[in-house]
């Protein structure tokens, strides 16, 4: 028994500095997203290689801008489109997580997340849109250290440069210049509240963001934007 014994504690080291290595690889891109801007992330690759199952030349369609050149509008609108206590969490909002969960078990089906913009960003920069307890728990590694290493100005501005806008789209930029012909740093608060409703399914509301729930949601977004607080 005891070389059966040997063999399984080595194995149970091996699997324990993988995991650390594993998890180290993901630890150091965060540090180096920090002071450095992503080309592509985790999404992007995964969207890109759709498109050119399709055209093998398909291209995305991104262009960085830094923060203060995105338009404060599109900045508040966005919080309170998808996480209103942005400022103020350290990465996870238990209040709507619970409250999510309650809505699901309510509907018998997953129909709310409650994900905050980090968990978004942690998922946009490394992993898939997979929902299994894996997937989910890797995320909120990663969301911890966003919150320990960057500050909340750092995430906000990642996280608008790399969301999903569209089919192809990624980031404010281009998504402001497809949908407005103008830049993100001249969009109007209506026009900012317009695109943050898109961001649950960009793909399945640019068909038409001017739908009547388009125009409904972009109102109530609009209401809310003056309690926002961004970085």
């Amino acid at each position: 028994m005891k070389p059966v014994r040997r063999w399984l504690w080595r194995g149970l080291l091996w699997l324990l500095v993988l995991l650390v290595l594993w998890q180290g690889w993901y630890f150091g891109w965060v540090v180096w997203w920090k002071y450095n801007d992503p080309d592509m992330t985790s999404f992007m690759r995964l969207r890109l290689a759709e498109l050119q199952e399709k055209r093998p030349n398909a291209e995305l369609r991104h262009h960085w801008v830094p923060y203060e050149r995105i338009s404060s509008h599109l900045k508040r609108a966005v919080v309170a489109a998808e996480d209103d206590k942005f400022v103020d969490h350290e990465g996870f909002d238990w209040e709507g997580i619970q409250k999510a969960l309650e809505k699901n078990m309510k509907r018998g089906k997953l129909v709310a997340g409650g994900s905050t913009i980090s968990q978004q960003l942690a998922k946009n920069l490394f992993l898939s849109a997979s929902k299994t307890p894996w997937r989910k728990a890797q995320e909120a590694i990663i969301t911890v250290w966003l919150e320990l290493l960057w500050d909340k100005r750092r995430i906000l501005e990642v996280y608008l440069n790399s969301a999903e806008w569209g089919q192809g789209m990624f980031g404010v930029e281009a998504a402001a210049r497809r949908h407005y012909g103008i830049s993100a740093a001249g969009l109007s608060a209506e026009q900012a509240a317009r695109m943050a409703v898109m961001l649950p399914a960009p793909q399945r509301f640019e068909r038409n963001i001017y739908s009547e729930f388009m125009n409904n949601r972009t109102q109530a977004i609009l209401a809310r934007m003056a309690y926002s607080e961004i970085p």
